[in-house]
C-alpha cells in the first residue's frame, strides 16, 4: 500500500504542476510513467487478493496547494520526491519483500526508474530553470 500511495501522490502532484505550468517536461513525461508504475502495483496487489484504493489525491486541494510559484521550485520538489521514492524502495519495501521474487521484480523496476530516469530528469529541469 505504501508503494501505491507514493505513486498516487507523485501522479497527483505532477498533474497539479501540469495544470499550473502547462504540459512542461519532465512532468508531462514522468506523469505517464507514474501511471504505469501504479498500474504495475495494482496488478501485483490484485494478484495477491489485496483491495486497490482509487487515487483520491488527483485534484485534491491539498495537493494543488503544494505547487510552488516557479517551475524551478517544482523541479526541485520533483528531485526530493524521487530521492524519497528511491529510498522507500531501497531501504524499506525491497527488504520487506525478500522471498517474493515477483514483488522484488516490480519494486526493483520502480526503484530503478526513480533513480536512473526521473531523478536525473528533475535535476536537469532544476538546473535549466
Amino acid at each position: 500500500m505504501r508503494a501505491l500511495a507514493d505513486e498516487y501522490n507523485a501522479e497527483a502532484f505532477y498533474a497539479a504542476v501540469i495544470e499550473t505550468f502547462g504540459p512542461v517536461r519532465p512532468f508531462s513525461n514522468i506523469i505517464e510513467a507514474e501511471r504505469m508504475h501504479a498500474s504495475a502495483l495494482v496488478d501485483l496487489m490484485r494478484g495477491y487478493g489485496i483491495d486497490v484504493p482509487p487515487n483520491d489525491k488527483l485534484g485534491a486541494q491539498a495537493v494543488v496547494a503544494e505547487v510552488p510559484a516557479t517551475l524551478k521550485e517544482a523541479c526541485l520538489m520533483g528531485v526530493e520526491a524521487e530521492i524519497l521514492n528511491r529510498d522507500l524502495y531501497t531501504k524499506d519495501l525491497m527488504p520487506a519483500a525478500a522471498g517474493y521474487p515477483d514483488i522484488l521484480r516490480v519494486f526493483g523496476g520502480l526503484q530503478a526508474a526513480s533513480e536512473n530516469n526521473h531523478l536525473p530528469a528533475f535535476q536537469r529541469c532544476a538546473q535549466m530553470n
